[in-house]
């Protein structure tokens, strides 16, 4: 009977040794839809993460990574308040990666392994309706060295369009830190653009004009999946509106270059509201208490509030901060007492910040006062404190200074706002057939050009297109085809430009879906 019994255990352990946790039916479906969104070619991960192969080597760092919670990167805590997007792994997923590591990160049935999602290419949520490119690439000077640079792109819009969203497609992800976005249609950004002898124009402090902090759209930060507004909100870029990039190059030892692409993206449906930003800053009206400097050696927390005159539906926020950041802490104080809690980052990563968009509206009544906390700590005990032995260290642009710079997303209220919630995703990952448009129009050669200029552009796929000149206002000088069939591959079209006078003009071309322009300026 002893030895039925043995037989027996030695049999289910046996049986339970073939049901462990496999690579295959427990491992993969964890790992690629929470990490190869980034982890595949030409993504931010340092590494691919699309099979077995490429997975298991890192089995050992990518348990260790999960396990403290610093993979995928989420850094908001999840039991103050929720947002769309979250990368967090549930305790359960964690564990079954421990599991499978333990067990020597077995392979298990082919059968069960699930499809590699189809990601779009050139873009993280799909198909963008403009695509505006460096003319030139940039050349970051080295020097370890922060640079901010501030880059102009004619959109060439005929009529004003609500934008979606805007997502940048970094050159050169190494240095390229983070980037805003705005608006400009006084043309001063372009004219400080060519008063510039290098590519674009000093952006250290801002944009250079005052109006386009006003003017703002979603930024960029690494590793941020940008999401579209919400449906039936938007944000006008008007008719003949430059966009301004503000990029920010982190410190390099070595002179190295960037040519980033920016897609944009129109709203599909109606507009009924336009989206508006409030700026935290360490200023009046904002902070209360001291200056907005740090001293050596000190964990000091500073605290900003503002107080809404009006009704208004909040749908996003944007902590950003440098190295001395320890953690951020963001709620609305109602007028009756109660509080609704906002944000919480405990834990601040200078590499992982971004965009945080709500679940649903936070419905601010007239004198409702948000708060904020931010925590800094400029001593030694910091291990991304820049310097050492600590300095004084006050706001600046430098990632060796400090910010407390805090957008936030609302639209004035509309009756019914607090019972609307927002989808986890509109465009994305998901949709197996969204893909990037992979036209090219090139910058026109010869520029400046003075008689003959040559307009090159490759098609990915045959597409009706429109190939058209215009004026700085907009207006359409020259129509070199309309709507015409052109097959795949390689074109060029000479420009005859002796009935042109002297000036600045763009070069569009239009697709399906697709709009590009180039800068064109005619000398003598």
């Amino acid at each position: 009977m002893r030895t039925l019994i043995s037989t027996i255990i030695c049999a289910s352990l046996t049986t339970a040794g073939f049901s462990q946790v496999t690579f295959t039916k427990d491992i993969a479906p964890i790992i690629y839809n929470n990490c190869t969104t980034c982890h595949r070619p030409n993504e931010i991960g340092p590494f691919p993460m699309t099979n077995y192969e490429e997975v298991q080597p890192w089995a050992q760092s990518i348990k260790y990574a999960t396990s403290i919670r610093y993979m995928p990167p989420w850094k908001a805590d999840p039991h103050y308040s929720r947002f769309i997007g979250e990368r967090a792994l549930t305790d359960e997923q964690i564990a079954l990666i421990a599991e499978w590591v333990d067990n020597d990160a077995p392979y298990g049935n082919s059968a069960e392994e699930p499809d590699l999602p189809e990601f779009p290419s050139g873009s993280q949520i799909g198909t963008p309706d403009m695509v505006l490119h460096f003319s030139e690439s940039f050349a970051h000077q080295g020097g370890s060295k922060d640079e901010y640079r501030v880059f102009v792109f004619p959109t060439g819009l005929l009529e004003d369009k609500q934008i979606s969203t805007i997502e940048l497609r970094p050159g050169n992800r190494k240095v390229l830190h983070h980037a805003l976005f705005a608006y400009d249609v006084t043309g001063t950004a372009r004219a400080m653009d060519e008063a510039d002898p290098e590519y674009g124009y000093d952006g250290f402090g801002g944009f250079g004009i005052d109006e386009a902090m006003a003017n703002m759209f979603p930024g960029y930060v690494p590793g941020q999946k940008p999401v579209p507004y919400p449906h039936g909100l938007g944000q006008i870029l008007p008719a003949g509106a430059d966009l301004l990039m503000q990029a920010h190059y982190g410190p390099s030892p070595i002179e190295t270059v960037d040519s980033s692409t920016i897609n944009v993206f129109f709203k599909k449906e109606p507009v009924e509201r336009q989206v508006q930003n409030l700026i935290f800053l360490p200023i009046d009206p904002y902070l209360t208490g001291d200056l907005f400097v740090i001293a050596p050696n000190t964990v000091k927390t500073f605290h900003t509030q503002f107080t809404t005159p009006i009704k208004v539906s909040v749908f996003a926020i944007w902590p950003h901060a440098h190295l001395l950041n320890k953690s951020y802490e963001v709620f609305a104080v109602h007028p009756n007492g109660d509080t609704t809690n906002m944000i919480r980052i405990p834990d601040w990563d200078f590499n992982w910040q971004g965009v945080y968009n709500f679940k649903k509206f936070i419905v601010l009544e007239p004198g409702t006062t948000v708060y904020a906390n931010v925590t800094y700590d400029n001593t030694i005990n910091n291990p991304s404190n820049p310097n050492s032995p600590p300095k004084w260290v006050s706001w600046g642009e430098k990632t060796t200074d400090e910010m407390l710079f805090m957008p936030i997303n609302f639209v004035t209220y509309k009756t019914g706002d607090e019972n609307i919630v927002f989808e986890e995703g509109t465009v994305g990952t998901e949709d197996a057939h969204v893909r990037f448009v992979n036209h090219y129009l090139s910058p026109v050669n010869p520029n400046p050009a003075s008689d003959k200029a040559y307009v090159n552009y490759i098609l990915e796929h045959a597409d009706h297109i429109t190939l058209r000149v215009l004026d700085v206002k907009g207006t359409v000088i020259t129509n070199l085809a309309v709507d015409e069939w052109n097959a795949a591959g390689a074109h060029v079209s000479e420009l005859d430009l002796n009935q042109y006078p002297v000036g600045n003009y763009f070069v569009q071309m239009l697709g399906t879906n697709f709009i590009q322009s180039q800068k064109l300026v005619v000398s003598r």
